[in-house]
């Protein structure tokens, strides 16, 4: 990457978290921002601290190949963003709308997906590799 195109994509970013950060602070219904910090950094401090490590240990223990690690990746990330909602399943306090799906039903509907998607995706892998693979040529005549 050229320097001129790093320069560029840092300051995009840059600007792009300033304007996260004006926003943040200008937001009428924000009473407390100190809370919302204190909630990033807690969240941040969760993620580097607790999650992370625990994700890498048992991808590096467990799952042997990427197909696998990938797929525990996807699969910890979509327990990490639907656990709020699976947890609080029919715990509407009398609002419908407030959590309309059935996510408790649906958290390992999406898991069984993706677990599908990773294991055709294994075995494409392996009838690949193993269509490739060069065969050994027999004589006729041979007798060994």
């Amino acid at each position: 990457m050229t320097a001129w195109l790093r320069g560029a994509a840092l300051a995009a970013g840059l600007a792009l978290i300033g304007f996260g950060l004006y926003g943040l602070l200008t937001d009428p219904y924000l009473t407390d921002p100190a809370q919302v910090l204190t909630w990033a950094v807690g969240a941040l401090v969760l993620h580097d601290a607790v999650w992370l490590p625990l994700l890498c240990l048992v991808g590096a223990r467990l799952a042997r190949g990427p197909v696998l690690r990938g797929w525990l990746v996807v699969a910890a990330a979509v327990t990490a963003a639907g656990l709020p909602a699976v947890l609080r399943a029919d715990d509407d306090h009398g609002n419908p709308s407030l959590l309309p799906l059935p996510y408790l039903r649906n958290w390992p509907a999406v898991l069984a997906a993706t677990a599908a998607l990773a294991l055709v995706t294994w075995l494409v892998i392996w009838l690949v590799r193993r269509w490739r693979r060069p065969r050994p040529v027999s004589r006729r005549g041979d007798r060994s």
